[in-house]
C-alpha cells in the first residue's frame, strides 16, 4: 500500500487514475511482476503483486511513485511530495489467504462508501477480474483459476455479503 502524504488526496481527475494505470502496466512490464489485484483510491493505492524476485517491488513502486509526482506536481502546478516516506508491503505465503487479500482490495471502495457495489468502481481490478476474468491482461492466470475453483463460492459469498450489507 501507498498511502498519499498526510492522508491526502494523490488522485484528483479521472486522467488521474488512467495516467498511474498506463504507467503500472508499463512497470509490471518491465518487473515482469505478476498482478492480483489492485484499487486506486481517492487517497492511497493497493497492489497485490508477486514478483520474480523480490527486489523488484521496491523498484517498481518507487519507480512508479516518482514518475507519478513529477506528472502530478507539473499538472496541477504543485511542488512536494505525494506520498507518505515509505510504502507498506506484506508477504503472503497461504495461497488460500491470496483469495481473502484479493476480495479485501477489490471491495475497498465499497467499505470506504464510494461505490454500493464493486462492479460499479471504475479503478480497482474487480470489473477485469471478477466480471470478465478474459479482459485483465495484467492479472496472473494462477490467480484466476484458484478463484474459480470450489473454494472461489466462499469468495463469492464475502463479495455478496459485502455488496448487500
Amino acid at each position: 500500500m501507498q498511502r498519499g502524504h498526510n492522508r491526502e488526496a494523490c488522485f484528483f481527475g479521472e486522467e488521474d487514475y488512467s495516467t498511474y494505470l498506463h504507467w503500472f502496466g508499463e512497470a509490471l512490464k518491465e518487473t515482469s511482476c505478476s498482478l492480483h489485484a489492485y484499487a486506486l483510491m481517492t487517497n492511497h493505492v493497493r497492489l497485490l503483486l508477486t514478483p520474480k524476485n523480490a527486489a523488484t517491488v521496491p523498484k517498481l513502486v518507487i519507480s512508479l511513485g516518482q514518475r507519478y509526482v513529477q506528472y502530478v506536481n507539473r499538472e496541477y502546478r504543485r511542488t512536494g511530495t505525494l506520498w507518505d516516506p515509505r510504502y507498506k508491503s506484506s508477504l503472503i505465503q497461504a495461497e488460500t489467504y491470496l483469495l481473502t487479500c484479493i476480495v479485501y482490495i477489490e471491495l475497498n471502495p465499497v467499505r470506504a462508501a464510494m461505490v454500493d457495489d464493486p462492479a460499479h468502481s471504475r479503478w480497482t481490478s474487480y470489473r477485469t477480474g471478477a466480471c470478465d476474468p478474459g479482459g485483465n491482461k495484467w492479472r496472473d492466470q494462477r490467480s484466476l483459476a484458484h478463484a474459480r475453483s470450489s473454494q472461489s463460492l466462499g469468495v463469492e459469498r464475502q463479495i455478496d455479503a459485502a455488496t448487500t450489507d
